[in-house]
């Protein structure tokens, strides 16, 4: 009895889900502001359609902060903990935590098929850093580039060529 509630719940829930995801495409391309940063965030190889998306969504100011508030807003800088002559670990967090999450998605691809990325991570990897530090700093520089491609208005394999 309970199987073919839940299965109709399912039915039901995906039916909405892929609603909404079509009403989200079809703003994104029906405002030309939108698409074109849609475009800019989906030529950076790591970025597909959940964070580009995610990226327009939590963050409106893309493309007109500066790559630290970018990185700060996303929760993706590291906070000191210092007190007086004591100097504490530094650590991640605070910021748009949905985001960081989607991001940290993203760098994981990018640091595996983005040349720029790939090169940053195994230089980390080979300096000994732990898996989640090399995961987290990929994310951190994936959100200053996408900053400034957003400002630049340039698309990614434009300025590397």
């Amino acid at each position: 009895m309970f199987e073919a509630i839940d299965g109709e719940l399912k039915d039901l829930l995906d039916r909405q889900i892929a609603g909404l995801e079509t009403r989200i495409e079809q703003t994104i391309a029906t405002e030309e502001s939108l698409a074109a940063t849609c475009d800019i965030l989906r030529s950076v190889p790591g970025i597909g359609p959940v964070a580009s998306t995610m990226l327009i969504a939590e963050m409106p100011e893309l493309g007109q902060i500066t790559g630290e508030q970018a990185a700060a807003l996303t929760g993706l800088a590291p906070i000191a903990h210092d007190s007086g002559a004591m100097r504490g670990k530094r650590a991640i967090g605070g910021g748009r935590r949905a985001l960081r999450h989607v991001l940290f998605q993203a760098a994981l691809v990018a640091s595996h098929h983005n040349p720029v990325l790939k090169t940053f991570a195994d230089r980390l990897r080979a300096a000994g850093k732990p898996h989640k530090v090399v995961i987290t700093a990929v994310a951190r520089k994936l959100i200053t580039i996408v900053n400034a491609l957003c400002k630049s208005r340039e698309k990614w394999g434009s300025q590397i060529a």
